[in-house]
């Protein structure tokens, strides 16, 4: 990706939450990273990890504890003025993972795509509105005349299509889909990908994909990055993680995806992790992957690694890379 330019830039991001009695969930820890201009960045890791947690503090659905965001060299503000806001708002949205609560069951589909244009389009007329709405109905694959309907009309693709509508009516530059596919049939699945493939073609988009199936994220995503316990555990170009995974704990995640061929699937040895996900309310000492990574070592009980490139564009926290003298 040499050469692109930087559209969104995080640097030491976290997100805390007081969950009383004087304890503080970390969902994302002291997470850097930045995406560029007409790229697909994939975030995966288990549910829980602070995945979807990032995505929202990006679009500052929650207010960050710590850190900078940069959206196209200008740094957010959550103090900004509104019409400073409001600007952010139109170029950053977001798809939801939940297709049936992410819709306002009292609206139609016409009010539903259309809620983003009142906002940022006032100067729009009705029937300019409900043009645009038919525009960008034909162009997620349903017709005008679902327009008028509500949304328990339709099937889980159908309103996660809509809610793609509602996220490009304001011609935004990113978005954040926040596991888009995890709540659709997997016959469904792909076809949603392939369409945001195609937006992302037509209209040069730059998206944050979220999920936890690591299959459907190589599909999609130039690069990924792999979360656990609020922090990067490694980020590298899509084919580079799958060919050479470098942390432990992607490697376990690799290891799960079933293989095409039968005879692969049967001869290869899976990664079973030992244990639960710790919580994040308290993390484990040193290494936060340590109470489940079967190559641990006594540094790992004591010194947090740190997220460093080992190899070029090629990012991992771990100490099994920290002093070899091969990377």
């Amino acid at each position: 990706m040499s050469g692109k330019q930087v559209l969104i830039q995080v640097n030491n991001l976290s997100k805390h939450f007081n969950i009383g009695k004087n304890k503080i969930l970390r969902a994302v820890d002291d997470v850097s990273f930045h995406i560029y201009k007409g790229e697909t960045l994939g975030l995966v890791g288990e549910s829980g990890c602070g995945k979807s947690t990032v995505g929202r503090t990006l679009l500052q659905i929650y207010e960050s504890s710590a850190g900078e965001i940069y959206f196209d060299g200008q740094k957010l503000n959550a103090q900004a003025g509104r019409a400073e806001q409001a600007v952010y708002k139109q170029n950053m949205q977001m798809i939801f993972q939940d297709p049936y609560s992410s819709l306002n069951a009292r609206m139609t589909v016409l009010e539903i795509v259309s809620e983003g244009l009142l906002v940022h389009r006032p100067d729009l007329s009705f029937e300019e509105r409900k043009a645009r709405v038919f525009q960008l109905l034909e162009l997620v694959g349903l017709q005008q005349k679902y327009a008028n309907r509500y949304p328990h009309e339709f099937s889980g693709g159908q309103r996660q299509r809509i809610g793609i509508a509602r996220a490009l009516a304001v011609e935004p530059k990113f978005i954040v889909a926040d596991e888009p596919i995890a709540a659709l049939d997997v016959s469904i699945q792909a076809q949603i990908v392939n369409l945001l493939k195609q937006l992302q073609k037509e209209r040069g988009l730059t998206y944050l994909f979220i999920a936890h199936d690591l299959s459907m994220v190589k599909y999609i995503s130039d690069r990924i990055a792999v979360m656990y316990v609020g922090q990067f555990v490694e980020l590298a170009e899509s084919e580079t993680l799958y060919r050479q995974p470098l942390h432990p704990y992607t490697e376990a995640l690799l290891s799960s995806i079933p293989l095409a061929d039968p005879k692969l699937e049967r001869s290869r040895e899976r990664i079973l992790l030992k244990g639960d996900v710790p919580n994040p309310a308290s993390p484990p000492s040193g290494c936060r992957f340590r109470t489940r990574c079967p190559k641990i070592m006594d540094i790992c009980k004591s010194v947090a690694p740190v997220l460093r490139e080992v190899e070029p564009n090629h990012f991992v926290s771990c100490h099994l890379f920290s002093r070899s003298s091969n990377y």
